[in-house]
């Protein structure tokens, strides 16, 4: 297994919604960020939640993981950096990284692994033909 290169970054703002009482970025918050680093993710590389049920497959997250390194307060702005991960089983992982853009500290450090399931809701054990032919496309197989 290696790391491709394919990545994508989006920059957030911190809405007043995402912070706590303490008035940092409530820790759920972090979900949604990932979640939006995905979907542009899924946008330039054309491996879209659209993309994958058109191909008659939905892509459940299985796996979610958080490292917080400093918090972000009301009104910050972030880069969401997402990556993907390549690897021969039949699901999706990616990786991720929230960086400032003031100084390109890190601020949270992610993780996240989807799987297939058909439109039957039953787990694919291998990787679909639109997913390897996505892969093949991008000199990854």
């Amino acid at each position: 297994m290696k790391k491709s290169e394919l990545t994508a970054t989006k920059e957030i703002t911190v809405r007043f919604n995402e912070v706590d009482s303490m008035g940092i970025v409530w820790h759920g918050s972090y979900a949604n960020y990932f979640e939006d680093g995905r979907e542009e993710f899924g946008r330039l590389h054309n491996l879209g939640y659209l993309d994958i049920f058109n191909h008659g497959y939905y892509a459940p997250l299985v796996n979610l993981d958080f490292k917080f390194k400093k918090p972000l307060v009301y009104g910050d702005k972030a880069i969401v950096k997402t990556t993907y991960y390549n690897t021969r089983a039949a699901k999706i992982v990616f990786e991720y990284e929230i960086i400032s853009p003031v100084d390109n500290s890190v601020i949270a450090t992610g993780s996240s692994v989807q799987v297939f399931l058909d439109k039957n809701y039953e787990l694919v054990l291998y990787s679909p033909d639109f997913y390897l032919e996505w892969k093949k496309n991008r000199g990854l197989l």
